[in-house]
This record gives structure tokens, sequence and C-alpha cells, in this order.
């Protein structure tokens, strides 16, 4: 299928690594040029250095996200180099463990920063590229929204703020034709993840547990399976879908788990 992205310019926030990596290599073999922000400028640049070396393009501009001048920076200097933005993936962000008792009003604040107000300061700085183009918007979020998982409320506010966000852009958005999703991750084997899993005590253990209770195959979801999803819903061939929180994780938050023992 053509998904017809072919010179598309598509910012990817977080794009260097993990799930962002795997949505910026899809997007440059569909033949979109997929933007890569991120703060480190190396691991930026060696993400773009790795697609270009498989025959396709992509760029990078290194920026601190928690920024709001930054934000701001980064959507003028897409803007100055390619004069066009076709699509937004909103996905930097960490599970920080900002909890309630051991939080402070600093740590919490700061969190939302760095999870979920970019979301919105990038989107607001590209929405008149984005009218220009009727480009799309996709969010990625996390099931800690849904399910809680304990001693993360920031990132979980973060992440419910994400989910209310895409059904109101969806709306506002309507008008020019801009269709906005998002796609729930859950469980899926990322460098942030991976070193998540060796804070906890017997990490190995909790990893087997936690993936004989995801119901469909009992593995955990790809990268690649979340770009897939991610940029068909960037694409116009999912021309009548928006403000939709879209769950690609194996079933894990919506089908009894008890099925996997």
């Amino acid at each position: 299928m053509d998904l017809e992205l072919k010179d598309k310019i598509i910012i990817v926030t977080g794009g260097a690594k993990g799930i962002g990596r795997g949505i910026a290599g899809v997007l440059a073999k569909e033949g979109a040029v997929p933007v890569i922000i991120g703060r480190n400028g190396a691991d930026n640049q060696q993400a773009v250095s790795e697609i270009e070396e498989e025959g396709y393009r992509a760029f990078q501009v290194t920026a601190e996200l928690s920024d709001p001048q930054e934000c701001a920076k980064v959507v003028d200097t897409v803007l100055d180099t390619f004069g066009s933005i076709d699509g937004l993936v909103n996905n930097a962000g960490v599970n920080d463990g900002v909890g309630l008792e051991k939080g402070s009003y600093e740590k919490f604040m700061q969190s939302l920063h760095s999870n979920l107000i970019h979301y919105y300061l990038i989107a607001h700085h590209a929405l008149p590229a984005l009218k220009k183009s009727r480009g799309a918007i996709l969010n990625i979020g996390s099931k800690t929204a849904e399910t809680g998982q304990g001693g993360t409320s920031a990132y979980a506010a973060a992440n419910g703020g994400r989910n209310a966000l895409t059904r109101e852009w969806a709306v506002e958005l309507l008008p020019f034709g801009i269709r906005v999703n998002a796609v729930i991750v859950a469980e899926c084997y990322t460098p942030l993840y991976e070193k998540w899993i060796q804070t906890l005590p017997n990490p190995k253990e909790k990893l087997a547990s936690i993936v004989s209770k995801i119901p469909l195959e009992n593995r955990m979801t790809t990268a690649e399976e979340i770009a897939n999803m991610a940029v068909f819903l960037l694409s116009v061939r999912s021309s009548h879908t928006t403000g939709q929180l879209i769950h690609v994780d194996g079933g894990y938050v919506h089908l009894d788990r008890a099925i996997s023992e």
C-alpha cells in the first residue's frame, strides 16, 4: 500500500531512540523526511546517519523541549529549512517516577514540562504550517493514564493530558482538515524501558512476569509495530480517522490478563 508520504516533512520529537527512532525509520522508508528533535545532538545525528546509510532522507534539530523558547525555535528551524510541515509526532518524554508521596511541586512541574507542555507548544507553533498542508498530528501516549502504575503521578497526569489534548485538538482542528490521533503504548522494550526495569529488584524475573501477562503471544510490543500504526495514522490512507486513542499493546490494557495464566 502506498501511504503517499513521499517528500512529506514530519517532525518526530524524541526521534533518536526507542519508539521515536522506529517511527522515523518507517517514515523514511515511506519516502517522507523525518525531522528528529532531541536534546542530544550526537544521538540525533547518529539516527540521521543510519537512515541516510540506508538510502533515505532525514534531518535533525537539537533542542531541549522542556524549554518553551526551544520549542518555538524548533518549528522556525524546520520551516527555514524546508518551508513546510506536513505532520507532527509528539513522542518525547520519560517515565520519571515523580510520585505522590515522594514527589514535590518542583519535580511535578518539571515532569509536566518534560512530558506534556512541549506537546502543546510544538503543535501550537507548527499549527499555521499544518493548516497550509492539511497535515496530521499524532501523540504517543502511555497506558499509565488508564491503568495507573504506582509511584509515577506526574507521568500519569501528563499522559492523561495527552489523551485529552488528542480529543480536544481533533475537535478544534476539524475545520482545517487536520486529523489528530494517539497511539497508546503499554509494554514496549526500548532503551528507557531497559533502564527502568534494571531499577527494580530481580529485573529478569520482573520482566518475565510482565511479558507473561501480555495476552497476544506473551511478548513485548516492538517499536516497529508501534511505528507502523503511527505512520499509517499520519498518512492519507487513514483519511477519516481522527480523535482516536489506538492501543498497540497486544491487548494488555483492555483484555482480561487472566487468559494469559
